[in-house]
């Protein structure tokens, strides 16, 4: 068998949504597996609202995301001479016809049969136009748009997603391939470059279902093979509607900003509507390649659960190499404001990670233990503080005047707890009385490394500063 030809087709009219990158991705785990190709394809033919900007952005975000193409990007808007022959040879094999009708006349036809409490459908009065009167028309530069010949046939096709689906050609009109300017329709625009590229399997969005019992009649008119066609359905939000910016980011470059990891966006986007058996769910691109197939595409909506995408992000970066991690953190860190000021970033990124879902969670982190100054208190900090009142300053107070008495080249984690936990012993505190508050002291927070680590790690100097500045001394 020759291998699959698979292509990815945005239009470039805004930003690339996380179910085009969905599309894009089964597309790339088909090709990869099976050695196939996969073909870019910028459809750039809504001329008004296609931008170079979007372009760009469509690319980086494929870019990020690790997926690669093979061919291209090719811009459909180059291939007008190619839309416009297939639809010469189509008229001038009968299955295609000019239409004289102008707008005004639609407009009215269309107005009519809301009257009459029906869906309008085109009449097909210019299919039947003497050759003389087509003559005449075309003589006097009348415009015309040109309308495919629909046949009265079944139009079905085996859906690797949702089995087999059939329209009848009666119940759809002769719908129009190429507009007055000579431009193409995009389902004659899709066809056309579909052909020409020797796609074998079209994977795309359940939306595109209506289009294409019109896409199959172009096929066969052009007598041409029809590609497997694969409609993946679409991505809902957890309340069940329609994933939209009211959900929050649906742009994979916003994702990138956030701080998710292109590994573990890929693996999220990729278990969407797609189930490569048994419970796996942290799988890296080779394990997602190897096990991708059109059959483990499921028929209902998948939910996309940002909760579930951090939790996921998170296993990647507890499991990421520190070294691995600081480029990302030091960019981070650039949009914090804050400098690494030469600090190895390394022990720091370790010391975080586990407890970090984002690289923006795990930059704040590795923040506060710099020298600059930590944020506000979070929520639970702040309870803490409420709960202990003055005991919170008055405990801070015993343990700066410990940490005082620690000489600078001593300042490391064991001996740090044991001059915290003496001085709480002698003060009859808990150990954990006197290290929680250093904590929020010194992060802002009540969840951290050990305290003991995290002193070591901030140095005497910020840590004093810091535990100073809480206890209002």
């Amino acid at each position: 068998m020759t291998a699959p030809r698979v292509r990815f087709a945005p239009s470039p009219t805004g930003y690339l949504h996380v179910g085009g990158a969905r599309t894009a991705l089964f597309n790339w785990f088909l090709a990869r597996k099976t050695g196939g190709t996969f073909v870019l394809r910028i459809e750039d033919t809504d001329r008004e609202r296609s931008t170079d900007a979007h372009t760009r952005v469509i690319l980086e975000g494929l870019t990020w995301l690790g997926v690669t193409w093979d061919e291209g990007p090719f811009f459909q808007g180059a291939f007008g001479d190619r839309h416009r022959a297939d639809a010469e040879r189509l008229l001038a094999a009968g299955a295609a016809y000019r239409c004289f009708c102008t707008r005004e006349e639609l407009d009215a036809q269309r107005a009519a049969a809301e009257r009459a409490g029906g869906g309008f459908r085109y009449d097909g009065r210019c299919r039947h136009l003497a050759q003389a009167d087509i003559q005449s028309r075309l003589g006097a530069n009348v415009p015309f748009t040109i309308r495919l010949v629909v046949p009265d046939t079944e139009l079905a096709w085996d859906d690797a997603v949702h089995g087999r689906i059939s329209f009848q050609g009666r119940d759809l009109d002769d719908f129009v391939i190429l507009r007055s300017d000579g431009t193409a329709i995009y389902n004659l625009a899709v066809v056309s470059d579909d052909i020409a590229m020797r796609i074998t399997h079209v994977i795309r969005g359940d939306d595109h279902v209506s289009n294409t019992p019109k896409q199959i009649a172009i096929y066969r008119a052009l007598g041409a093979a029809e590609p497997v066609f694969a409609h993946v359905p679409m991505i809902l939000g957890t309340d069940g509607k329609k994933l939209s910016k009211r959900h929050g980011a649906t742009a994979v470059g916003d994702y990138q900003d956030l701080g998710i990891l292109p590994a573990a966006m890929r693996n999220f986007l990729a278990l969407l509507g797609w189930s490569p058996g048994g419970d796996r769910e942290i799988m890296p691109e080779a394990e997602l390649i190897a096990a991708f197939s059109l059959e483990g595409i499921q028929s209902k909506p998948a939910v996309f659960d940002t909760v579930k995408l951090e939790w996921m992000n998170g296993q990647y970066l507890s499991a990421a190499d520190a070294a691995d991690l600081v480029p990302a953190v030091e960019r981070q860190l650039a949009v914090l404001g804050v400098s690494p000021e030469g600090r190895d970033l390394r022990p720091l990124i370790d010391a975080v990670k586990l407890r970090s879902r984002t690289l923006l969670q795990l930059a704040e982190q590795v923040a506060v233990r710099l020298a600059g100054p930590r944020g506000e208190p979070d929520e639970r900090a702040a309870a803490l503080r409420r709960k202990l009142g003055p005991d919170f300053a008055r405990n801070l107070v015993i343990v700066a005047d410990a940490l005082r008495a620690v000489p600078a080249e001593q300042w490391t984690a064991d001996i740090l707890l044991e001059r915290v936990r003496t001085a709480a012993e002698a003060a009859g505190l808990k150990l954990g009385d006197a290290m929680q508050p250093v904590r929020v002291a010194l992060t802002g927070s009540t969840v951290s490394e050990p305290v003991n680590e995290l002193l070591a790690t901030v140095g005497p100097e910020a840590s004093l500063r810091r535990i100073e500045a809480a206890a209002g001394t």
